[in-house]
């Protein structure tokens, strides 16, 4: 079913108290209600990337506090993935620095990385740039679950943000990691200077993928100095919020990760996420150069909530009856 932008922007213009309501039944049914997807994000190699992202702090283009590092070897990794499982994350996910993936040395190592740490019993992740179908077929044979690339905005405000890499560039990338098998991770950045319409827009090309993202991450700009969007003022929070909700009504049987920006939210605002309908966090202190709430603040808040680790299992089986019931 295709969605026109006139449907999305009606549905995230409704009252709030509606709009919420509507993304709770939709919730209900489709997800376990209570159930948050504990996931943490690792990055494996770090900074000099030669993308002019106006956001990133790891961009060779901006000056900002990051040093670059070279790509970790496996056993360093495989040590921060225990903790990870050990701090009862479900999804362990490996970011790099590049801007396409590069063959021989580098993509064994990371190609041995993945089997590693899938052997361990954790769902693996990574973000390594632009990606070819046969490289995507060799991370799923790896052991590599997911495949996460942002489309990070609206195609018409993504050239204010991004001159290095076009649009189709990365919708080409998630066709190749749909091709192999992967689940595709897609979402975008909220608070990047873009207008409402420019919400709508992304939310717009999400939901008519075919078949729709498994994971939608919401990120909300943590503005970093030395970038291009140093001065950004921080999303506000209502209509965080209201990109939640619209995602959760119009990809129900996605993740709906709130990601980025965690530190610059209140529990309050938080909770009103996951009453919109978010379903997954990042733990750990760092989102690969970006602060994050630490651990125990994350566990005291989903104790105080009654929220629990989503179980994967659980969650197919709603999925199951949900479609059932169609």
């Amino acid at each position: 079913m295709k969605f026109t932008k006139e449907e999305i922007e009606k549905v995230y213009n409704l009252p709030l108290t509606t709009l919420i309501f509507k993304a709770q039944e939709i919730h209900h049914k489709f997800q376990d209600p209570a159930g948050i997807q504990l996931c943490t994000l690792k990055s494996i190699k770090t900074g000099s990337c030669p993308e002019d992202c106006k956001y990133c702090p790891q961009s060779a283009h901006h000056n900002t506090f990051v040093e670059p590092e070279r790509l970790l070897n496996t056993q360093v990794i495989l040590r921060d993935a225990l903790v990870a499982k050990a701090n009862g994350a479900s999804r362990f996910c490996m970011g790099a620095a590049w801007k396409c993936v590069p063959e021989g040395k580098q993509f064994d190592s990371v190609l041995n990385t993945v089997s590693e740490v899938s052997n361990m019993g954790l769902e693996v992740c990574v973000t390594l740039g632009t990606l070819k179908e046969d490289q995507a077929v060799r991370l799923k044979d790896a052991g590599a679950s997911v495949y996460n690339h942002n489309l990070d905005t609206s195609r018409e405000h993504y050239k204010n943000i991004i001159t290095t890499r076009t649009y189709d560039d990365r919708l080409e990338t998630i066709s190749n990691v749909r091709k192999a098998g992967l689940e595709v991770c897609t979402g975008g950045i909220l608070g990047l200077g873009e207008k409402e319409e420019d919400r709508i827009g992304l939310l717009w090309q999400l939901s008519n993928m075919e078949p729709q993202p498994d994971s939608v991450p919401i990120n909300a700009l943590v503005a970093v100095e030395g970038t291009p969007l140093e001065n950004q003022e921080f999303v506000d929070s209502i209509e965080f919020v209201r990109a939640i909700a619209t995602a959760r009504i119009f990809m129900p049987k996605s993740i709906v990760r709130l990601s980025a920006g965690r530190t610059e939210m209140s529990e309050e605002t938080q909770t009103l996420c996951f009453l919109a309908g978010a379903n997954s966090i990042f733990m750990g202190d760092k989102l690969l150069t970006t602060p994050n709430p630490e651990s125990n603040d994350d566990a005291a808040l989903m104790k105080k909530l009654g929220l629990h680790p989503l179980d994967p299992q659980k969650a197919r089986e709603i999925h199951e009856l949900a479609e059932a019931s169609l």
